[in-house]
């Protein structure tokens, strides 16, 4: 029998594209998907799933990638109210709000894109700036929302690196250019979460959380666009994908 290719967990969104069917779809961004195959790894989709079917769920992955999305982290989850321009995602907020912390306690490598780091973030106890760019002191991070792909997700500031990081081994320096999409960040960091990359305006950009063996980082950009033309991101989703076939290897033997 061939060897499985590792799966990695990636949470779907809920969104009511029709509004003829009340009952919405699970929907899921296909660059995210084809980063995990080009990394030789299998995305899976759990349509439904709820906090309650991780315990079952969780162990028979080998990695979970949280992903970015439109839609923001409902603000009730840190103490805030949500404001009147916010996209929610109530579903997926119930799912990784428990993912998170289960992930971790498990050893199941976990990556955070975008809004999967603020996920990170608010799961372990964390607060968010509802919008970064109304704070003073800090930049606009979002993206010009009337320009082309290749426009929103060129690369748009530095982040510091921290010496001797994961994350200044993949960018080899302790600087490098990331993209920023995104209005909602990280405000007061979760339990067990190191900053390990910053903005410019010292918004906190990159994360270790110090309760996991396994991989456990998370990224305010987004490593899965033109990951092969950029080292920086195809070093650090390479990592992730050596962790998850490490866990493959752990749970069932000889991975693809």
């Amino acid at each position: 029998m061939p060897a499985h290719k590792p799966l990695v967990w990636l949470p779907a969104c809920h969104r009511n594209l029709d509004l003829s069917d009340p009952g919405g779809y699970t929907v899921l961004a296909d660059r995210y998907a084809a980063a995990v195959c080009q990394l030789g790894l299998q995305p899976v989709l759990f349509p439904l799933a709820g906090a309650a079917d991780v315990p079952a769920l969780l162990p028979l992955i080998d990695g979970v990638l949280l992903t970015g999305s439109p839609s923001n982290v409902e603000a009730s989850h840190f103490g805030a109210s949500a404001l009147e321009t916010d996209l929610l995602d109530p579903r997926r907020d119930r799912l990784t709000m428990a993912l998170v912390p289960a992930a971790l306690e498990a050893g199941t490598p976990l990556f955070g894109v975008c809004r999967g780091l603020q996920e990170m973030n608010v799961a372990l106890g964390g607060s968010l700036y509802q919008q970064v760019h109304a704070e003073p002191e800090h930049l606009d991070h979002r993206e010009p929302q009337d320009a082309d792909l290749e426009v929103q997700f060129a690369e748009r500031h530095e982040v510091i690196l921290q010496p001797g990081s994961a994350f200044a081994q993949w960018a080899g320096g302790e600087r490098a250019l990331v993209n920023s999409l995104h209005g909602q960040g990280i405000k007061r960091l979760g339990q067990g979460l190191v900053a390990e990359a910053l903005a410019p305006d010292g918004l906190v950009e990159g994360v270790r959380s110090t309760q996991s063996k396994a991989f456990a980082y998370g990224v305010q950009w987004h490593p899965e666009w033109r990951h092969d033309r950029i080292p920086f991101y195809q070093r650090t989703l390479q990592a992730f994908a050596e962790a998850c076939r490490e866990h493959c290897r752990l749970r069932q033997g000889p991975c693809a």
